[in-house]
């Protein structure tokens, strides 16, 4: 049984936490790092300076150098709409496909009450009071298409409630390119109660 030094176990115990890397991944990865010293130097300035620069925006939750963020303080997005997501990687995708002109708002993930992730948690209420002071006309509700996912769409969508705004979703069914034989059975049926007019 190989024992490695505890800095380096630690080390890559550290980057196999990280999304995407499992234990090999991590492993190579910190390999890479330590037989290139140089990598290693760029690689810890480049932490340091995200730590100290990238701030979350107070506004939407956005990830940026400024507060807020460039989608906020952008003048030329469209103020009466917002479009609720789970988490950064989803607004990149969205802001990617270059068909939304509105403002986000980042939950931080979806309700789950068996590990404690509640509204207050991702910042409900706070959705919901934004919503009311800039009179907000249509929320879009782009979460996933999990268990989770829908039932916290469905608690937004009741808090908002009496208050006069139109809670949409995304439409979900079959992707582009798709052949109707390889989806599931759960893929069709939301394809088929959101069908359009073609």
């Amino acid at each position: 049984m190989m024992i490695l030094p505890e800095p380096l176990d630690k080390l890559m115990q550290a980057f196999g936490k990280l999304p995407g890397l499992g234990r090999r991944s991590a492993q190579r990865a910190v390999l890479h790092l330590l037989t290139d010293k140089s990598a290693m130097e760029i690689f810890c300035q480049l932490l340091q300076e995200a730590q100290e620069k990238i701030e979350v925006c107070a506004c939407c939750g956005n990830i940026s150098s400024q507060n807020p963020c460039h989608i906020c303080a952008d003048e030329k997005r469209q103020l009466k709409s917002i479009c609720v997501i789970e988490g950064v990687a989803d607004l990149w995708a969205m802001e990617k496909a270059q068909a939304f002109e509105g403002r986000y708002f980042i939950l931080g993930g979806v309700m789950n009450m068996m590990a404690g992730v509640t509204a207050e948690k991702l910042n409900i209420p706070k959705l919901v009071e934004q919503v009311k002071q800039n009179n907000i006309e249509e929320v879009i509700l782009a979460l996933s298409a999990s268990v989770d996912g829908q039932a916290t769409a469905q608690y937004i969508a009741e808090s908002l409630e009496g208050v006069d705004v139109n809670v949409t979703t995304l439409a979900k069914g079959i992707p582009m390119g798709a052949d109707v034989d390889y989806m599931d059975e759960g893929t069709l049926s939301l394809a088929l109660r959101g069908r359009q007019k073609f």
